[in-house]
Protein backbone atom coordinates (compact mmCIF):
# COMPACT_ATOMS: atom_id res chain seq x y z
CA UNK A 1 0.00 0.00 0.00
CA UNK A 2 1.18 3.38 -0.96
CA UNK A 3 1.28 5.60 1.64
CA UNK A 4 -0.23 8.81 1.23
CA UNK A 5 2.02 12.46 0.88
CA UNK A 6 2.46 14.49 3.76
CA UNK A 7 1.44 18.30 3.72
CA UNK A 8 1.13 20.42 1.05
CA UNK A 9 4.20 22.28 -0.40
CA UNK A 10 3.74 25.24 -2.60
CA UNK A 11 6.55 25.90 -4.93
CA UNK A 12 6.41 29.34 -6.38
CA UNK A 13 7.54 30.08 -10.02
CA UNK A 14 8.32 33.61 -10.85
CA UNK A 15 8.91 34.39 -14.81
CA UNK A 16 12.86 33.47 -14.70
CA UNK A 17 12.47 30.61 -11.96
CA UNK A 18 14.92 27.48 -13.17
CA UNK A 19 14.30 25.43 -10.61
CA UNK A 20 10.96 24.83 -9.82
CA UNK A 21 10.73 21.63 -11.81
CA UNK A 22 13.51 19.58 -9.87
CA UNK A 23 12.24 21.02 -6.38
CA UNK A 24 9.24 19.95 -6.79
CA UNK A 25 10.39 16.39 -7.60
CA UNK A 26 12.59 16.16 -4.52
CA UNK A 27 9.72 17.23 -2.05
CA UNK A 28 7.86 14.54 -3.46
CA UNK A 29 10.03 11.90 -3.74
CA UNK A 30 10.81 13.01 0.40
CA UNK A 31 7.17 12.03 0.82
CA UNK A 32 5.44 15.21 0.94
CA UNK A 33 2.73 16.63 -1.20
CA UNK A 34 3.83 19.87 -3.57
CA UNK A 35 2.36 21.65 -6.26
CA UNK A 36 3.71 24.58 -8.64
CA UNK A 37 2.06 27.99 -7.99
CA UNK A 38 2.56 30.64 -10.60
CA UNK A 39 3.11 34.55 -8.89
CA UNK A 40 -0.33 35.03 -10.20
CA UNK A 41 -2.30 32.26 -9.00
CA UNK A 42 -3.47 33.79 -5.96
CA UNK A 43 -6.96 32.74 -5.54
CA UNK A 44 -5.78 28.82 -6.28
CA UNK A 45 -2.74 29.75 -3.87
CA UNK A 46 -5.16 30.34 -1.04
CA UNK A 47 -7.77 27.42 -1.83
CA UNK A 48 -4.41 25.18 -1.58
CA UNK A 49 -3.89 26.63 1.93
CA UNK A 50 -0.36 25.07 1.75
CA UNK A 51 1.62 24.15 5.08
CA UNK A 52 4.80 25.46 3.71
CA UNK A 53 6.36 27.60 1.02
CA UNK A 54 9.57 26.78 -0.90
CA UNK A 55 10.64 29.93 -3.31
CA UNK A 56 12.87 28.18 -5.79
CA UNK A 57 16.40 29.36 -7.85
CA UNK A 58 16.50 30.88 -11.07
CA UNK A 59 16.24 34.73 -12.26
CA UNK A 60 13.24 36.33 -11.33
CA UNK A 61 11.99 38.96 -13.63
CA UNK A 62 15.80 38.78 -15.29
CA UNK A 63 17.38 39.92 -11.74
CA UNK A 64 16.56 43.37 -12.56
CA UNK A 65 17.07 45.87 -10.28
CA UNK A 66 18.76 43.64 -8.16
CA UNK A 67 18.45 39.61 -7.36
CA UNK A 68 14.87 39.23 -6.15
CA UNK A 69 14.12 42.74 -5.56
CA UNK A 70 11.23 42.84 -8.07
CA UNK A 71 9.93 39.29 -7.76
CA UNK A 72 9.47 40.56 -3.31
CA UNK A 73 6.65 43.58 -4.26
CA UNK A 74 4.38 40.85 -5.91
CA UNK A 75 1.30 39.96 -4.25
CA UNK A 76 2.04 36.29 -3.87
CA UNK A 77 4.62 38.01 -1.36
CA UNK A 78 2.20 39.27 0.74
CA UNK A 79 0.34 35.85 0.92
CA UNK A 80 3.59 34.27 2.08
CA UNK A 81 4.91 36.95 4.43
CA UNK A 82 1.04 36.50 6.18
CA UNK A 83 1.66 32.70 6.63
CA UNK A 84 5.66 33.15 7.63
CA UNK A 85 4.17 35.38 10.50
CA UNK A 86 1.50 32.71 10.96
CA UNK A 87 4.88 30.14 11.91
CA UNK A 88 4.43 28.33 8.58
CA UNK A 89 8.05 27.14 7.02
CA UNK A 90 9.16 29.09 3.98
CA UNK A 91 12.81 28.28 2.12
CA UNK A 92 14.12 30.40 -0.10
CA UNK A 93 17.11 28.45 -2.38
CA UNK A 94 19.86 31.30 -3.98
CA UNK A 95 17.25 33.67 -6.09
CA UNK A 96 14.74 32.44 -3.72
CA UNK A 97 16.77 33.49 -0.88
CA UNK A 98 17.30 37.03 -2.31
CA UNK A 99 13.69 37.13 -2.80
CA UNK A 100 13.23 36.38 0.73
CA UNK A 101 15.77 38.90 1.49
CA UNK A 102 14.21 41.66 -0.02
CA UNK A 103 11.02 40.81 1.35
CA UNK A 104 12.31 41.93 4.59
CA UNK A 105 11.49 38.17 6.13
CA UNK A 106 14.98 37.54 6.65
CA UNK A 107 16.47 37.97 9.52
CA UNK A 108 12.67 39.40 10.06
CA UNK A 109 13.15 41.19 13.76
CA UNK A 110 11.21 43.88 12.22
CA UNK A 111 8.87 41.67 9.86
CA UNK A 112 8.61 43.54 6.46
CA UNK A 113 11.93 45.37 6.59
CA UNK A 114 15.11 44.96 4.81
CA UNK A 115 17.64 44.67 8.09
CA UNK A 116 20.57 42.68 5.31
CA UNK A 117 21.34 42.17 1.65
CA UNK A 118 23.00 39.68 -0.49
CA UNK A 119 25.57 41.59 -2.23
CA UNK A 120 27.85 40.78 -5.38
CA UNK A 121 30.18 38.16 -4.78
CA UNK A 122 33.50 39.09 -3.68
CA UNK A 123 36.55 37.77 -2.78
CA UNK A 124 40.62 38.82 -3.41
CA UNK A 125 41.02 38.18 -7.32
CA UNK A 126 37.66 36.67 -8.47
CA UNK A 127 34.28 38.38 -8.50
CA UNK A 128 30.80 37.77 -10.44
CA UNK A 129 28.89 34.36 -10.92
CA UNK A 130 30.11 31.16 -9.39
CA UNK A 131 29.43 27.64 -10.15
CA UNK A 132 31.25 25.54 -7.35
CA UNK A 133 30.73 22.85 -5.19
CA UNK A 134 31.25 23.67 -1.21
CA UNK A 135 31.32 22.67 2.32
CA UNK A 136 28.55 23.87 5.03
CA UNK A 137 27.79 23.07 8.51
CA UNK A 138 24.79 24.44 11.03
CA UNK A 139 26.24 27.79 12.05
CA UNK A 140 24.86 29.85 15.81
CA UNK A 141 21.78 30.21 14.55
CA UNK A 142 20.71 26.55 13.05
CA UNK A 143 18.81 25.70 16.93
CA UNK A 144 16.52 28.45 15.22
CA UNK A 145 15.53 26.55 11.92
CA UNK A 146 14.00 23.22 12.75
CA UNK A 147 11.96 22.79 10.11
CA UNK A 148 14.65 22.88 8.07
CA UNK A 149 18.00 21.84 9.62
CA UNK A 150 16.42 19.68 12.30
CA UNK A 151 18.18 16.33 10.43
CA UNK A 152 21.76 17.30 9.69
CA UNK A 153 23.53 16.88 12.39
CA UNK A 154 27.19 18.16 13.08
CA UNK A 155 29.13 16.66 10.27
CA UNK A 156 30.28 19.33 7.04
CA UNK A 157 28.09 18.64 3.95
CA UNK A 158 29.10 19.34 0.30
CA UNK A 159 26.46 21.60 -1.53
CA UNK A 160 26.86 23.42 -5.44
CA UNK A 161 26.22 26.65 -5.42
CA UNK A 162 25.63 28.75 -8.56
CA UNK A 163 25.29 32.63 -7.81
CA UNK A 164 26.76 36.34 -8.36
CA UNK A 165 24.81 37.98 -5.66
CA UNK A 166 25.29 35.30 -2.38
CA UNK A 167 27.53 37.57 -0.20
CA UNK A 168 24.89 38.08 2.98
CA UNK A 169 25.31 41.69 4.06
CA UNK A 170 24.55 43.18 7.91
CA UNK A 171 25.03 46.13 9.53
CA UNK A 172 27.30 44.17 12.07
CA UNK A 173 28.91 41.27 12.72
CA UNK A 174 26.88 40.85 15.69
CA UNK A 175 24.02 40.16 13.83
CA UNK A 176 25.67 37.84 11.19
CA UNK A 177 26.71 35.64 14.01
CA UNK A 178 23.04 35.47 15.83
CA UNK A 179 20.98 34.43 12.61
CA UNK A 180 23.58 32.44 11.05
CA UNK A 181 22.07 29.09 10.57
CA UNK A 182 24.62 27.70 7.78
CA UNK A 183 28.36 28.74 7.47
CA UNK A 184 31.24 27.88 4.81
CA UNK A 185 33.94 25.34 5.79
CA UNK A 186 36.24 22.62 4.93
CA UNK A 187 35.44 19.18 4.53
CA UNK A 188 36.26 18.50 7.84
CA UNK A 189 34.36 21.36 9.23
CA UNK A 190 36.93 24.57 9.64
CA UNK A 191 36.02 27.82 9.18
CA UNK A 192 38.79 29.50 8.22
CA UNK A 193 36.97 32.57 6.39
CA UNK A 194 39.09 32.42 2.95
CA UNK A 195 38.19 31.43 -0.77
CA UNK A 196 37.35 28.61 -1.61
CA UNK A 197 35.75 27.51 1.78
CA UNK A 198 34.23 30.83 1.85
CA UNK A 199 32.94 31.45 -1.97
CA UNK A 200 31.88 34.55 -2.07
CA UNK A 201 33.10 36.33 1.06
CA UNK A 202 29.88 36.41 3.07
CA UNK A 203 29.99 38.43 6.03
CA UNK A 204 30.25 35.41 8.94
CA UNK A 205 30.60 33.20 6.52
CA UNK A 206 26.87 32.93 6.15
CA UNK A 207 25.75 30.30 3.65
CA UNK A 208 21.87 30.24 4.97
CA UNK A 209 20.08 33.16 7.38
CA UNK A 210 17.24 31.91 9.63
CA UNK A 211 14.56 34.34 9.98
CA UNK A 212 11.29 35.06 11.84
CA UNK A 213 11.05 32.10 14.31
CA UNK A 214 13.30 30.16 13.11
CA UNK A 215 10.77 29.36 10.25
CA UNK A 216 12.17 30.92 7.09
CA UNK A 217 15.40 30.27 5.86
CA UNK A 218 17.04 31.71 3.07
CA UNK A 219 20.27 29.93 2.05
CA UNK A 220 22.22 30.48 -1.35
CA UNK A 221 23.33 26.63 -2.09
CA UNK A 222 21.12 23.99 -3.67
CA UNK A 223 19.84 21.41 -1.76
CA UNK A 224 17.63 20.06 -4.70
CA UNK A 225 20.72 19.48 -6.35
CA UNK A 226 22.37 17.21 -4.24
CA UNK A 227 18.88 15.02 -3.31
CA UNK A 228 20.77 11.92 -4.57
CA UNK A 229 24.16 10.49 -3.83
CA UNK A 230 24.82 10.27 -7.30
CA UNK A 231 24.49 14.10 -8.03
CA UNK A 232 27.61 14.69 -6.04
CA UNK A 233 31.30 14.90 -8.06
CA UNK A 234 33.51 11.86 -7.40
CA UNK A 235 36.34 13.81 -6.24
CA UNK A 236 33.99 14.96 -3.03
CA UNK A 237 36.48 14.36 -0.14
CA UNK A 238 35.23 13.55 3.91
CA UNK A 239 31.76 11.41 5.02
CA UNK A 240 29.83 11.81 1.83
CA UNK A 241 32.52 10.94 -0.42
CA UNK A 242 33.28 8.21 1.35
CA UNK A 243 29.55 7.20 0.97
CA UNK A 244 29.27 8.05 -2.62
CA UNK A 245 32.37 5.42 -3.34
CA UNK A 246 30.27 2.90 -1.32
CA UNK A 247 27.29 3.15 -3.01
CA UNK A 248 28.88 3.15 -6.41
CA UNK A 249 31.00 -0.01 -5.46
CA UNK A 250 27.47 -1.72 -4.43
CA UNK A 251 25.61 -0.55 -6.99
CA UNK A 252 23.62 1.61 -5.20
CA UNK A 253 23.46 5.23 -7.00
CA UNK A 254 20.57 5.65 -7.87
CA UNK A 255 18.49 4.84 -4.50
CA UNK A 256 20.91 6.66 -2.30
CA UNK A 257 19.80 9.73 -0.57
CA UNK A 258 22.19 12.67 -1.00
CA UNK A 259 23.59 15.26 1.65
CA UNK A 260 20.48 17.49 0.27
CA UNK A 261 17.82 15.48 0.91
CA UNK A 262 18.40 15.82 4.87
CA UNK A 263 16.75 19.68 4.22
CA UNK A 264 13.45 18.22 2.94
CA UNK A 265 13.54 15.13 5.38
CA UNK A 266 13.46 17.95 8.28
CA UNK A 267 10.82 19.79 6.94
CA UNK A 268 8.70 16.58 6.64
CA UNK A 269 9.55 15.46 10.27
CA UNK A 270 8.14 18.89 11.50
CA UNK A 271 4.90 18.73 9.39
CA UNK A 272 4.35 14.70 10.36
CA UNK A 273 4.79 15.65 14.31
CA UNK A 274 2.25 19.09 13.56
CA UNK A 275 4.50 21.46 15.45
Amino acid sequence: MVKPPVGMVAVIQFPGSNCEYETMNVIRKTGLGCGIFRWNQLEELGDADPDAFVIPGGFSFQDRVRAGAVAAKERVMDLVFRAAVDGKPVLGICNGAQILVESGLVPGRDPGRIEAALAANHVPGRSGYLSSWIFVKAGPGAGKAGPWLSALGDDPIPLPIAHAEGRFVFSDDGEADEVGALVYCDHRGRVNGEYPENPNGSQGNLAAVAGMGGNVLAMMPHPERAFGIRHLPPWIPGKWGDERKRAWSGNRLEDTPGPGALFFESLLRYLERGE
